[in-house]
């Protein structure tokens, strides 16, 4: 029965619904504080190290392994931040629909890949090193609008 927190068919992340979903419910989502676990989900679905990613958050290892073995939510700040990535993933699957064919498309992977990268729009920096704060993320999920339209290259 210790096995039943959390069943085999549990589904992952639906990074495309959580992008798609209005703002109320994603500021609900924010405010109630996201479960713990679903920095490890993210990490996994992207095949990214948990680490790389707590360290591109700028969450504590200790803290986000504190919460998920208490299975309590994150705060309201953290919670944004993952949401940030999760739904960073979203538009990238939404960005490849609306421009072709998605089959065979990794979206999560597709982004830790995009984020580990220099990007001269950035000075060199990587995206990865703006994803600690909402207005970092804003300016990556906006990079990647303008790469779509080909306003960047």
């Amino acid at each position: 029965m210790s096995d039943s927190k959390k069943p085999a068919s549990a589904p992952v992340i639906d990074t495309n619904k959580l992008y798609r979903v209005d703002p109320q419910t994603r500021i609900a989502a924010i405010r109630k504080g996201i479960p713990a676990s679903m920095v490890g989900e993210l990490s996994s679905m992207m095949g990214m190290s948990k680490e790389l990613l707590l360290g591109s958050l700028g969450l504590s290892r200790a803290t986000i392994s504190r919460k998920e073995k208490d299975e309590t939510a994150l705060s309201k700040d953290e919670s944004e931040r993952v949401l940030g990535v999760a739904s960073l993933i979203g538009k990238v699957q939404a960005m490849v629909e609306e421009s072709g064919d998605p089959t065979g498309f990794d979206a999560p992977r597709w982004v830790a890949d995009w984020l580990a990268k220099p990007l001269p729009a950035l000075g060199g920096a990587t995206p990865a090193s703006y994803m600690d704060t909402f207005e970092g993320q804003k300016l990556v999920a906006e990079l990647l609008s303008m790469s779509q339209s080909g306003a960047y290259a």
